[in-house]
Parts: structure tokens; sequence; C-alpha cells
């Protein structure tokens, strides 16, 4: 296994698939300028205790398109309002990186997808802070996406083809299709030719629709976004596979993280949708609120972990433990 521009690459890989895949990822390294709010003086704060330090938030570039990258900042500007302090955006490009940042007590909150919270959960106590309610639903899937005029209408046709995960702790862009192959006494391994990790679900989107890889799996909100702002690569491809439901990638703090900074960013989530401001940021962000969820939103990603580190089957390098 190597890396290449950012993409780890498994198995062999000709240098000409290399190549292609640095050309389709290139454009989407660009920064996204951060927004002025604007009119910050007519909104209501929320006061937390400040000490002089700015409250930091990540947001990973495999948590939201591109495209939709823009108001993740912007609701960031939002939230330093309403809290009337300082917050810093932090920027990352895996799950284990934010992660660790949380375990550290290096940023105090985050925007995760459900499988990193499982694990930061269970190692050093990550708390749920509000989750998303997107398209009507507190839940999401992992849609295994093909090229729309390929051949191949099933999970099981994707045996000795090229496929594209996004991250290694992402739940819909790599637990669940770990686990299908799990349950097919298979591996990644075994079951494909070669595989690669995008590090984020637009990036394996484009993939598919250029004919780089043959499928992928891929975070049905960020495909559903894409596909209702800017379809150009989502019109390309199509849906061979729904998983269940699972909880939505949830925002998080870290556990040291003071309890008024904590309740005061829980009150601004839940109540961003209540005012103008906040409402037009979320429905730019396909959001339609934030709400409280319980932990046990995330026990079938609990239940697929346990499942595939309960096989005998021999697990290569680019599987989750």
């Amino acid at each position: 296994m190597n890396s290449e521009g950012g993409i780890t690459v498994k198995k062999t890989v000709g240098p000409m698939l290399i190549f292609l895949f640095l050309a389709v990822i290139s454009n989407c390294k660009e920064a996204s300028q951060k927004i002025d709010l604007g009119k910050k003086e007519t909104l209501e704060t929320v006061a937390g205790p400040s000490n002089g330090k700015p409250v930091r938030i990540a947001v990973g570039g495999m948590i939201t398109p591109r495209e939709g990258y823009a108001y993740y900042r912007k609701f960031l500007d939002y939230i330093e309002v309403k809290l009337g302090r300082e917050v810093e955006l932090v920027e990352r490009d895996s799950y284990s990186e934010v992660n660790e940042l949380l375990k550290m007590g290096e940023i105090d909150a985050a925007f995760v997808c459900g499988g990193p919270y499982v694990d930061g959960h269970k190692e050093f106590g990550m708390e749920l802070l509000a989750a998303p309610v997107a398209y009507g639903e507190a839940v999401y899937y992992s849609y295994i996406i093909v090229k729309k005029d390929s051949r191949i209408n099933s999970f099981e046709e994707l045996r000795g083809k090229r496929f594209a995960f996004t991250d290694p702790q992402s739940n819909s862009g790599k637990l669940f299709p770990t686990y299908m192959l799990s349950k097919m006494n298979e591996t990644p391994d075994t079951f494909f030719r070669t595989y690669v990790f995008t590090q984020s679900h637009d990036k394996s989107i484009k993939a598919v629709a250029q004919g780089i890889v043959d499928g992928a799996a891929v975070d049905s909100l960020i495909w559903e976004y894409a596909d209702r702002t800017n379809p150009v690569f989502t019109s390309k491809t199509r849906t061979i596979m729904k998983s269940p439901p699972h909880g939505i990638p949830p925002v998080v703090v870290g556990p040291g993280l003071d309890p008024e900074t904590k309740e005061a960013l829980r009150t601004v989530f839940l109540n961003a949708h209540t005012d103008k401001e906040g409402r037009e940021i979320l429905r730019h962000m396909m959001i339609d609120r934030f709400i409280p969820i319980d932990d046990s939103a995330y026990d079938s990603i609990r239940e697929m972990k346990e499942w595939i580190a309960g096989q005998d089957i021999e697990k290569g390098p680019g599987d989750l433990n």
C-alpha cells in the first residue's frame, strides 16, 4: 500500500490509473474563502465562558462536497456571532486526525461520521452534541454506485473490479461495504482487483462518473446534495445498492470541553432554524434543523464493527480493525 497525492492506493495500480485519478482530484484542493455573514449585530448571542480562547471546530473535507463547504464556513461565522466569541475553523483531511485532535483537547467540536463517533466514544469518551435532520430524516445511507452505463447491477458483480472507498473510518464509505464483504466471507483484498481511498465522497463520485473506478461506496447525503445542486457527476452514476438506515453524521465534542461552552454550543445548533439567518444557511447546507440525538442511534454501526471483528477472515492492512 502506498500514498499518492493524499489517496491511499491498495494493490497494483497502473501508472495511467494513478495519473488519471490525480487529475480528477486536483481541482478539489482549493480552499474556500471565509464568508462574512453580515449584519452580525442584529443576532441575539448565547454567552459561554471565553477565557480569551476561541472555540475551535473541525470540518473535514470528507464531510461535505466542495460546493457546500462554503456554507459550513458561513455557519461557523453564524455560531461565532451567536456565542459572542471567536470561532476558528480547523480543516483536516481524515477522520483519524479529527478524532486525535478531539482526544487531545486541541479542538472543541467537530462534524464527523457515525463510524468515527463510535470509535471516539469508545476510546476516549467523545460526546454527541447535536445531529442534523436532512431531507426529513435523522438517518442516512451508504450508496454503492456505478457508472450510469455500466453493466454492473449488483454488489456481487463488483468482484474483480476497481473500487473506491472514502476514509478508512467512514461508515458509509468503508464500514458498510466491508461488512457486506465479510458476510460474503470476503475482504477488500480478496474481492476487488484494486481499491483506493479518495478521502472524500465527491471525489469517489467523480471517479465513478469518469470511469476511473468501476464502483464506490458513498454517503447518501453528499450524493443527494450534489445531485440537487450540481449534478454534473451524479447524473453519470446510478445506485445499485442502498444500505439500511444508520444514525446520521453528528456534531460532537471532546470530553474535556467545559459544560458552559458545550451547552452554549448546543443551544446555537438546536435553535439555528428558528431565526432568519440560521434558517437560510441551513437551507443551503440541505439541513432542516439540528436535534438532540441518543447514542443508541449508532448501535447499527457498532453491530457491523463487532461482526467484522468477530470473523476469522484475514484482514488486509486497508481493512477496519
